[in-house]
């Protein structure tokens, strides 16, 4: 099983729920012969600590891989990096404990949050990732945000082929897991 923990991205807001990037992740595999269920735990509005509150649910599925997509939230409302590194690390910590595999997604932030602010949540998911030696996806929205017909008209949240876009985007880093 492969759970997908997240945030509205990976929850697919606004968009019906076979679109949101888990599902169709879940086609693609089974597509290439691999038969995981993708459970997608995305939570609208999530940040960091809110994942750790829900990290117990996510971990009762017995999940072999885990999509962790959070941090963004904390990122658009300026929480401290530190606080957002110190719940993603947490977060890892139990997921591997666990026996989970975990990938990582990393998220960029507007240029408004000022450049030193910027370069720090950025090295959160590079310095975690190598740290606790993780998979990691440098950017989950790599060729959909700021791309025409990829996202919804919020600019925030990727629309059903922006979904397409990130499935492919997670199924390159775990066919590498997977073989």
């Amino acid at each position: 099983m492969i759970v997908a923990f997240g945030d509205s991205l990976t929850a697919g807001l606004g968009v019906d729920p076979e679109a949101s990037y888990p599902a169709v992740l879940e086609r693609e595999l089974a597509a290439r012969g691999w038969r995981y269920r993708v459970v997608n735990a995305g939570i609208s509005g999530d940040t960091t600590g809110g994942g750790l509150a829900r990290v117990d649910s996510v971990l009762a599925y017995k999940p072999e891989i885990v999509i962790l997509e959070l941090g963004a939230n904390d990122g658009l409302r300026g929480l401290p990096i530190e606080t957002t590194r110190a719940n993603l690390e947490q977060l890892i910590v139990a997921l591997q404990g666990a026996g989970a595999r975990v990938v990582l997604a990393g998220m960029k932030l507007p240029p408004n949050y000022g450049a030193d602010y910027i370069r720090g949540f950025e090295r959160i998911f590079i310095d975690l990732a190598g740290e606790h030696k993780t998979a990691r996806i440098p950017f989950l929205l790599e060729d959909v945000a700021a791309r025409p017909g990829r996202m919804q008209a919020d600019a925030l949240h990727p629309n059903r082929a922006g979904h397409r876009i990130i499935a492919a985007t997670v199924m390159k880093e775990l066919e590498t897991m997977l073989r």
